[in-house]
């Protein structure tokens, strides 16, 4: 199995640290608003991956966190608290509005056929954990307290640009800007571990210097040592991680633990979204501008959105697949409507004519797709292969990777229908010849909600299981 690792810009054959046992921790989500389909990328790429881990027999521990402490506007130490702003403008208290996007994730993760990883903790019920690794960094001589936060000390870490090939020459002590207006800190790319000195942020705990709460980063590197040691196998997010997050995850692990932190490092690219009214007919000799999905701009699609424009969540699934996971994925509601309508055309495959229906045409078939899989994880291949080979076998087999749900889903046309459904539409038909019209459409609006497309014919209600 080979990967893209971010650490050295290169593919690799992967290799667990342990044998069989691969530990992989993922960032997940910051509980202050809803989840927007850009983010939801990262999270179906992360899932494939670690179906595909499973699909080749190894063992995993995956741990992803849930940051429910204030995380201010800024990847760095600036900008307002995205938690006790969302409160603000929902008339919650910090704790409840996380609880409410919490719990409206699970459901996406839910929607969209994500499987639960094996831990997933809160960052306020590991403050102690958080504690213990700053005090750890600056035991180590990493660290240094000035009034307004603990501070990680960039200059004792000479690997700190490595990771993002930062150049710092620009952001020198005394080059001004930014340096004049965090003049706490004794270099610019200094950053907090540990916040003190607010009194009026909401969430508040004691700690050795004082009462504050922690900075963004450490919490990843505190929950992650915790469930999967100081070293582990694979850690995954988003590019925009890469140069601040990511980074600054690695400098302070590796200064608390002396060890070399992450072996892999794996990161999705970004959701694009037309800037302009995709209604809207455009000149076709006019490239439209394209920008990241954030929740921030007027581009900010949910999940939900998507269900309410009448898509299935499996479709958007289906459409992320085409996409190689370090490409961008440009989103469009027409692109969408293809992954539906292809997604429509795989439920309608059965086993009773599929083209591969000897042993030897379906193990070349399945070969040839698991060598695309295992190849960085290359989706748009395997769904470019699956497609030409037309086969519902093979679909299955690798249904357990896409989790596309092609078994639950496709059409059977042995005509039978479940005894429930069965005595529905025979009451329906009786209704109908009493013009009990009332309860026909009771009974109509019933199916519809069990998942069935209902008709009427000369011969009576006609119901067909629903595709999407």
């Amino acid at each position: 199995m080979q990967i893209y690792n971010t650490l050295t810009r290169t593919k690799e054959e992967f290799e667990p640290i342990e044998d069989n046992h691969v530990r992989m921790y993922c960032c997940g989500p910051t509980v202050y608003n809803y989840a927007h389909i850009g983010n939801l990328r990262t999270y179906i790429f992360e899932d494939i991956l670690r179906r595909a881990l499973l699909f080749n027999g190894y063992k995993i521990t995956h741990c992803m966190n849930i940051t429910d402490v204030g995380h201010l506007e800024s990847d760095a130490d600036e900008g307002e608290d995205k938690m006790e702003k969302g409160a603000m403008r929902e008339g919650l208290t910090v704790w409840e509005l996380a609880r409410k996007y919490e719990s409206a994730w699970m459901e996406d993760m839910n929607r969209l056929n994500i499987e639960r990883p094996e831990v997933i903790c809160r960052a306020t019920e590991h403050i102690t954990s958080m504690i213990n690794l700053v005090q750890k960094i600056l035991d180590n001589g990493y660290g240094y307290i000035a009034p307004g936060a603990v501070y990680f000390d960039t200059t004792k870490f000479p690997k700190y640009a490595d990771f993002a090939h930062l150049d710092l020459s620009g952001l020198q002590a005394g080059a001004g800007g930014r340096v004049q207006l965090l003049g706490e800190k004794k270099h610019p790319n200094d950053f907090a571990l540990w916040f003190l000195n607010k009194p009026r942020h909401i969430m508040q705990w004691d700690s050795p210097w004082g009462p504050g709460y922690p900075g963004w980063h450490i919490e990843c590197s505190a929950m992650s040592m915790q469930y999967l040691g100081d070293q582990f196998d694979i850690h995954c997010g988003g590019v925009d991680h890469i140069p601040v997050h990511h980074t600054n995850e690695i400098a302070q692990s590796e200064a608390a633990s002396g060890k070399p932190f992450v072996k892999y490092w794996m990161h999705g690219e970004f959701l694009l979204v037309s800037k302009t009214d995709d209604d809207k007919k455009t000149d076709k000799n006019t490239q439209e501008e394209a920008a990241k999905m954030s929740k921030s701009s007027e581009n900010f699609l949910t999940l939900q959105v998507l269900i309410d424009k009448g898509f299935d969540p499996l479709a958007y699934r289906y459409l992320c697949l085409q996409a190689h996971y370090r490409s961008e994925l440009r989103f469009s509601w027409d692109t969408l409507q293809s992954a539906q309508n292809g997604l429509r055309r795989i439920y309608t495959l059965t086993a009773d004519s599929d083209p591969l229906s000897d042993e030897e045409s379906f193990k070349a078939a399945r070969d040839e797709v698991l060598s695309a899989l295992n190849d960085d994880l290359n989706t748009p291949q395997m769904v470019g292969l699956l497609n030409r080979h037309n086969s519902f076998k093979l679909w299955r087999e690798f249904d357990p990777i896409l989790g596309l749900n092609i078994e639950a889903r496709s059409r059977r046309d042995d005509g039978e229908l479940p005894v429930e459904v069965q005595a529905l539409v025979d009451e329906r038909n009786q209704a109908r010849k009493s013009k009990n019209w009332a309860l026909s459409d009771d009974i109509r609006n019933k199916l519809i909600d069990m998942g069935y497309e209902v008709g009427d014919s000369p011969t009576g209600t006609t119901v067909k299981k629903k595709l999407l």
